[in-house]
């Protein structure tokens, strides 16, 4: 017979490779509720013929386990507990864990293909009846990493395909570095997408990992945030430290939405990756910036130059971006050609870029965020 929940996480603590943190403690107790009645459920007997006619028309959900929605700040150890769980359900119950964004990739694939086969007249409506039954087929439990919405388009499908779901007894396991009220917070049209957070509080057990340690944050500590001057040993102490706060996780492309623009980032778990050309040399502004601040709890930034008087558009876009991450508490990792103090030498910005270098240097210590 399998292990545990419970008694893994256990094993791990009393062999060193875990330390004792009350906030995981209350989470595994959670998700070991969930394990031990879906490995009961599993033990029922299958209902004859006729108890699955007698009952016909009840909703499914009304005997499912509820989920576990497990959310909190970066490093706290939600992907490692999730998957501690996954890898305890017995191979024989359906199952599979996914990143949420490669989830929502799939789920527009086969709208699109749907509607170019023309089998629903281009209707989601139609198609999404269909792709909740395929799911429902190959998984009774599904375990997202990183739940986050920032897509209209995924906010407005979303509640739908998942009532589905539910009513047909899928369980699902979620991570996020946000509670189920900040979801798509400030989205367009987000009162459409408030049922969609009311069902899940319904079918889910809303867990807080609240844990006062950031395991990433030690990580950061003992590796450095700041890399200068730029070469290739500040390029690979990037891609060291990137790799370590997504734990390796595949890379992908998300899109926001900034007043009809769209914005391209590269990110894997609430990590988000940018040049600085990327961002200080093309026209954004706050609201690009603070469109990126809400939605990744740290930012990457490589390849910043020293900036003379004759680049000082690109100096005001770099003050503005890091005022809009210092005043949210995103965490930043810098690759640049000069420490904060030197570098700008213009004239026009130079005041003001006092606090942009203080805020770059606060934004090194051990206290920050």
């Amino acid at each position: 017979m399998s292990k545990t929940p419970l008694e893994v996480y256990s094993k791990l603590l009393v062999e060193g490779g875990l330390h004792l943190d009350p906030a995981q403690g209350a989470a595994v107790k959670a998700l070991q509720r969930l394990f031990d009645e879906l490995v009961s459920d599993g033990a029922q007997p299958k209902r004859s013929f006729f108890q699955r006619l007698s009952s016909r028309g009840k909703d499914e959900s009304d005997d499912t386990p509820r989920g576990i929605y497990l959310y909190g700040g970066v490093g706290r150890g939600k992907s490692m507990l999730m998957d501690l769980f996954y890898d305890c359900l017995p191979e024989t119950l359906p199952k599979r864990r996914v990143h949420f964004h490669e989830f929502m990739i799939e789920v527009h694939d086969y709208i699109h293909t749907r509607r170019s086969e023309d089998v629903v007249n281009g209707a989601v409506d139609e198609a999404l009846p269909s792709l909740g039954e395929i799911i429902c087929r190959r998984s009774r439990v599904l375990c997202f990493d990183e739940f986050h919405v920032t897509d209209v388009a995924d906010a407005m499908i979303l509640g739908r395909l998942f009532r589905l779901l539910f009513e047909r007894g899928v369980v699902v396991v979620a991570t996020s570095n946000w509670p189920p009220d900040r979801l798509y917070e400030g989205g367009l049209q987000r009162e459409r997408f408030l049922p969609f957070i009311a069902l899940l509080k319904e079918k889910m057990e809303v867990v807080h990992l609240d844990s006062p340690t950031d395991y990433r944050e030690r990580m950061l500590a003992g590796e450095g945030t700041y890399f200068t001057p730029l070469s290739r040993d500040s390029d690979q102490h990037m891609d060291k430290v990137f790799s370590a706060l997504t734990g390796n996780a595949d890379v992908h492309e998300e899109k926001l939405f900034v007043k009809g623009r769209r914005l391209p980032v590269r990110t894997a778990k609430g990590v988000a990756r940018f040049t600085f050309a990327q961002l200080c040399e093309q026209p954004l502004g706050a609201e690009d910036y603070l469109a990126i601040a809400k939605n990744f709890h740290t930012v990457l930034l490589e390849h910043v130059p020293v900036l003379r008087y004759d680049r000082r558009n690109e100096a005001k876009r770099l003050m503005n971006l890091i005022d809009a991450l210092y005043d949210k508490r995103v965490r930043l990792v810098v690759s640049a050609d000069a420490p904060p103090e030197k570098l700008y030498s213009g004239h026009d910005h130079g005041f003001e870029f006092q606090r942009t270098v203080s805020r770059l240097q606060e934004m090194q210590g051990e206290g920050y965020p």
